[in-house]
C-alpha cells in the first residue's frame, strides 16, 4: 500500500490559453466519479455517508458561440506593474501588465469576491486586497490562502497595438475555476477497513489536504472524518453571520465529494490511534487501517468554570445549530457575552440589531489588547459604545443563576448583575489533542502537535495541520508558533498533502486574518506576538488607520481599518523575505499626506 506513494506523475492540465477552442475550459469540469452511496457499519452502527447526489451532466465544451473576443484597450494604456478592470461583453476581465507582457484572469478572488484590481502585484502574482489570497498572473492558479479555487485565465494577443481579449461566457461568469483533479480509482468496496489517506478533521486543514492530493494526481482511497454533522462549512462565518443557513456556510456541494472519491464520515470520533499498526479506533469500534494520516483535529472551546455552568441557554459557539439558536434566544431579549477577543466581539456586533442589549464582560482593561495593543483596542471599544454595547471590564463571571433552568442572571465578580436570556462564551480554546496522548505521537505540555516545516509529526507518515499544531514561522527565525487562523490551516493542509506525496515542500505563507464588525473590516498580517511598539497613522477616531507592531527595529505584523490594500502590501513584502524596519515606518508616517507607499514596494509612487 506504502507504494501507492512514490511521487505520481501530474494530471493537472495546465490549460494554456491558445489551446484549440474544444479543448478550453476543461478545469472548469469536476473529475466524473461512479461508485454506490454506502454506509459504514461499525458495531452494528451505520456510519454517515453522504454520497447520495449523483452528479449533473457535464457542461459541453464551451463553442465558438459561446466566446468573445474583444479589443479591451491600446498597448500603451497600461504601464509595466499596472493592473485594469475591463469589460468583455458577459462580464469584467482583470488585465495585467507585467515585464512587458498582458495577462487577462477573473476580476474577483474566489474566496469572497473581493476586486483583485485594488489588490497587490507583486512577483508573478496578484493578491487579494482583503484577506490576502494570491494568484498566479501566468497560470490564473492560487498560490496563497484563504479559499479553494483559482481564477479563470483567458487569451490574450496583440493586433495593430491593440490588446485582444478572448473569453468563454461561462468562464466570465463563473469568476472562478476548481482546478482538475484525479479520479479515485479505489473505491471503498471490498475493503472498507483500510485506506491510502485518514484525514482525522475536516476544517479547511483536511478538506485542503484531500483536494491537494487529488490536484496533485493521487487517485488512491482517501476518508475524511468529522466530529461534525456536517460537510465542511465556513466556520470563521459562524460569528460574523449568526443565523446563516448551511448552504451559505458548505464550502463544497455533496456532489463535489461523490465527483472527486473523497469519502467524509460525519459525527465520528477517533478515540486512539494506534501508530504502530497504522490503524484508528472510532468510538463506535470501528477500525480503519490507513498507509498516510492527517491529524487536523482543531480545538476545543474553553467553557465557564462557575457556580452555575450547567444552566440552559450558554453557549460556545461551534456549530451553526448554536449559532442559529443564540440568534432565536437573542431576538428582543438580553444577550451577554464573555470574552472581549475575535469571536466575542463578532458575536456582540452581530447581535446589537437583534437584541435588546448586548453587554461584554471582559478581564482585560481593552478588547484585544494583547493583540491589537491599548489604542487600537480603545478606538474599537468605543466603537461599540457607539452601537449600544455596554463594557464589563476587568472582572469575570462569578454566577450564572437560572429560572426554571434556563439563564436569567449573569452575576460579576464586581458584584454587578446582568439580565440575561442568553450568553456566549468566547474566552479562548484548548487543542482537541486528548485522543493521542498514549499514541506515541509527540504532544507538547500545552496539548499542542509539534510539526517541522513540512507538517511531519515525529512519527513517520503522520502529518498535522490547523488550529492543534505548532510549527517553525520561517520569517521569525523558525520560532515554534501557534496561529490558529483559517488561512494557515489551508496553507499547513496543502503542505502536508505534498509531502504525503514526498514533494519536499516547507510552510512559508506570512499570517493573514480578518474580522468584520459593524460592516467594518479589520485586516491583520504577521505574527505580532511579543511587540514592544505600535506606530500609527491616520485617524483611530475615524477608523481609518493602519498600525505597525514593531519589536526592536522590525516590523512584526500590521493591522489595518479603511486603509486597503496596505495590509497585503505588508504581507507580500514579508513574504518575499525582505525585513521592513522601523525607521522606514516612521518616515512613511512623516510623509504619509503625499500617500507614498514606494518604501514598502521599492518602486517610485
Amino acid at each position: 500500500m506504502g507504494g501507492c506513494f512514490s511521487k505520481p506523475k501530474p494530471v493537472e492540465l495546465k490549460i494554456e490559453v491558445v489551446l484549440p477552442e474544444k479543448d478550453r475550459g476543461k478545469e472548469e469540469l469536476s473529475a466524473g466519479g461512479k461508485g454506490s452511496p454506502r454506509a459504514y457499519q461499525g458495531n452494528g452502527t451505520a456510519r454517515h455517508f453522504h454520497a447520495e447526489e449523483r452528479l449533473p451532466a457535464p457542461h459541453p465544451y464551451p463553442g465558438a458561440q459561446d466566446c468573445l473576443e474583444a479589443a479591451v484597450c491600446h498597448i500603451k494604456d497600461l504601464e509595466n506593474g499596472q493592473m485594469r478592470e475591463v469589460e468583455l461583453g458577459w462580464g469584467k476581465v482583470l488585465l495585467v501588465k507585467d515585464n512587458g507582457e498582458f495577462h487577462a484572469l477573473g476580476h474577483k478572488c474566489p474566496h469572497y469576491g473581493a476586486p483583485l484590481v485594488k489588490g497587490v502585484l507583486s512577483r508573478g502574482r496578484v493578491r487579494c486586497p482583503w484577506h490576502g489570497a494570491c494568484f498566479n498572473i501566468s497560470t490564473g492558479d492560487l498560490e496563497d490562502f484563504p479559499g479553494l479555487d483559482s481564477l479563470h485565465k483567458f487569451q490574450v494577443k496583440i493586433e495593430k497595438e491593440k490588446v485582444y481579449v478572448r473569453a468563454s461566457k461561462q468562464a466570465l461568469q463563473l469568476q472562478r475555476r476548481t482546478k482538475v483533479m484525479a479520479t479515485c480509482i479505489s473505491p471503498s468496496a471490498g475493503h472498507s477497513s483500510s485506506t491510502n489517506v485518514l484525514i482525522v478533521g475536516a476544517g479547511a486543514a483536511g478538506l485542503v489536504c484531500a483536494e491537494t492530493l487529488r490536484q496533485e494526481g493521487f487517485s488512491d482511497r482517501i476518508v475524511l472524518c468529522t466530529l461534525d454533522r456536517h460537510l465542511p462549512y465556513d466556520r470563521p462565518k459562524l460569528s460574523k453571520s449568526l443565523d446563516a443557513q448551511l448552504e451559505q456556510l458548505a464550502l463544497r456541494p455533496k456532489e463535489f465529494f461523490r465527483a472527486q472519491g473523497i469519502e467524509v464520515l460525519t459525527e465520528a470520533q477517533v478515540v486512539t490511534v494506534d501508530v504502530r499498526n497504522k490503524k484508528a479506533v472510532f468510538k463506535d469500534g470501528f477500525k480503519l487501517e490507513y498507509s498516510k494520516l492527517l491529524l487536523a483535529p482543531g480545538s476545543s472551546p474553553k467553557t465557564l468554570s462557575c457556580k452555575g455552568k450547567d444552566v440552559e441557554n450558554v453557549f460556545t459557539i461551534r456549530t451553526p445549530e448554536d449559532a442559529n439558536r443564540v440568534v432565536r434566544l437573542a431576538r428582543g431579549r438580553n444577550a451577554v457575552v464573555v470574552g472581549a477577543g475575535f469571536l466575542g466581539m463578532e458575536v456582540a456586533a452581530y447581535l446589537t440589531e437583534k437584541a435588546h442589549s448586548v453587554s461584554v464582560v471582559e478581564l482585560e482593561e481593552t478588547p484585544f489588547r494583547r493583540f491589537l495593543g491599548e489604542r487600537v483596542g480603545r478606538a474599537l471599544m468605543k466603537m461599540f459604545e457607539s452601537n449600544r454595547v455596554k463594557f464589563y471590564m476587568q472582572t469575570e463571571v462569578s454566577e450564572l443563576r437560572a429560572q426554571e433552568g434556563k439563564l436569567k442572571e449573569v452575576v460579576l465578580k464586581s458584584s454587578k448583575v446582568l439580565r440575561a436570556d442568553v450568553c456566549v462564551v468566547g474566552i479562548g480554546a484548548v487543542p482537541a489533542t486528548g485522543f493521542l496522548r498514549q499514541s506515541g505521537i509527540g504532544l507538547d505540555s500545552r496539548g499542542f502537535i509539534p510539526v517541522n516545516k513540512m507538517m511531519q509529526t515525529n512519527v513517520p507518515g503522520v502529518f498535522a495541520a490547523g488550529d492543534a499544531v505548532t510549527f517553525p514561522l520561517a520569517w521569525r527565525n523558525n520560532r515554534k508558533v501557534n496561529i490558529p487562523h483559517w488561512q494557515m490551516a489551508h496553507a499547513q493542509g496543502r503542505v502536508a498533502a505534498q509531502n504525503m506525496l514526498a514533494q519536499e515542500a516547507e510552510i512559508s505563507t506570512v499570517p493573514y486574518l480578518w474580522t468584520a464588525m459593524f460592516s467594518k473590516s479589520l485586516r491583520y498580517a504577521g505574527y505580532g506576538e511579543g511587540f514592544d511598539d505600535v506606530i500609527i497613522q491616520g485617524d483611530l477616531d475615524e477608523l481609518k488607520f493602519v498600525a505597525f507592531y514593531t519589536k526592536g527595529d522590525e516590523v512584526i505584523s500590521v493591522a489595518s481599518m479603511n486603509y486597503d490594500p496596505i495590509v497585503s502590501k505588508v504581507a507580500e513584502v514579508l513574504a518575499s523575505g525582505r525585513t521592513i524596519r522601523k525607521r522606514e515606518v516612521e518616515l512613511f508616517v512623516l510623509h504619509s499626506k503625499t500617500g507614498d507607499m514606494s518604501w514598502l514596494t521599492g518602486k517610485g509612487s
